[in-house]
């Protein structure tokens, strides 16, 4: 879910951090994607004409494979180096929401059902959609055409956009590519979204890049501030404070300093604090969360390598039942990458800000 109208805040205060520029505009940048909102997105935007998952001769879904497949190569067409990143074990801090989350989509999938005995197509669209999930094994299969397409990818200890931060805090990749902007709060210096469109949608929606340095300049808050803006718009940790949205967040932020003083100051008849408040522990987690540190990923796992063939043509074409002269093209694509692998942006050499 991410932070509540963070995004409408930012181009509200600090416009001038957010900038949208074509998808050609990142030749040979190495971006660590969120592979798990990916996939999600893939799940829900990839589907037959019924509205339901693509699958293969066996039933299964193939939708989520068949996002992963074409994007990725997508972002090679374009010398987009991605590194995915998958989540690890929830933090602790999130059982609360994944509960809610959990008994919503157990809501969905009831409706979905009634639709589809009654043949109502909206209905089955709308609660199809809503009842995702993205499954143990999908991912399993995720991993698995990654590694044979030669891409690289990390399984981090526990949030995925934590982890990718760590990544471009450290130099290791250039931008985050996620659609979740609690990236932001973790701390990531670049953002960019609507990476994961199609072809067709990249040529009208340009990608959004959202510079965490400039949000500060603009908003004229510091790091921890922000954090604490965050909190209080409403994050994936804990409940709100009722009545206090994003705007009404940065203007407390703005006025008071921090939550501590917020909290001194607010009356609580008007807007009841939840029961359930960690802010402090929230906080800490956005300023350290779990991660494995650069220095200790091994410099082979961010780099691209050869793709097996033979792996993709029968996990694909054989097991998934995918289009044999399609896998053929990109696998064309994935080798002719491979070979110039080695090419540097002249900008490379630069600070580019």
């Amino acid at each position: 879910m991410g932070i509540k109208g963070l995004t409408q805040l930012i181009g509200d205060n600090a416009p001038e951090a957010i900038v949208d520029r074509p998808i050609s505009s990142y030749f040979n940048r190495k971006i660590a994607i969120d592979a798990s909102m990916a996939l999600y997105a893939f799940l829900i935007a990839v589907r037959a004409d019924n509205h339901l998952f693509l699958t293969n001769k066996n039933g299964e879904t193939t939708s989520h494979l068949v996002g992963l497949w074409g994007r990725t190569l997508k972002f090679l067409k374009y010398d987009i180096i991605p590194i995915y990143v998958f989540d690890g074990e929830p933090p602790e801090l999130k059982r609360d929401e994944l509960k809610i989350r959990e008994s919503n989509k157990q809501k969905a999938e009831k409706a979905f059902q009634e639709a589809k005995e009654i043949g109502d197509s909206e209905a089955i669209n709308k609660y199809s959609k809503r009842n995702v999930r993205v499954t143990r094994k999908q991912i399993n299969e995720a991993k698995r055409l990654l590694e044979l397409m030669g891409i690289p990818f990390i399984e981090a200890p526990c949030e995925a956009e934590a982890q990718c931060a760590e990544l471009v805090k450290t130099g290791k990749v250039w931008a985050v590519g996620s659609e979740d902007m609690d990236t932001l709060t973790c701390g990531a210096p670049i953002l960019l979204r609507n990476l994961n469109y199609s072809e067709a949608m990249s040529k009208v929606k340009p990608i959004r890049e959202i510079h965490l340095e400039k949000v500060l300049e603009g908003m004229k808050i510091d790091m921890n501030q922000f954090i604490d803006l965050c909190i209080l718009s409403g994050c994936d940790y804990c409940e709100k404070i009722r009545g206090i949205g994003p705007k009404r967040a940065f203007s407390l932020i703005k006025k008071h300093g921090n939550i501590e003083k917020i909290l001194e100051s607010l009356d609580t008849k008007k807007h009841p604090v939840p029961d359930y408040f960690p802010y402090r522990e929230i906080r800490d987690y956005f300023i350290n969360p779990p991660v494995i540190p650069s220095k200790d990923i091994n410099p082979s796992k961010l780099k691209i390598q050869e793709p097996d063939v033979e792996g993709l043509i029968q996990f694909l074409v054989v097991e998934q039942c995918f289009n044999e002269g399609r896998v053929e093209k990109g696998i064309d694509l994935l080798i002719k990458n491979k070979k110039k692998s080695n090419q540097t942006r002249i900008t490379s050499f630069f600070k580019i800000k």
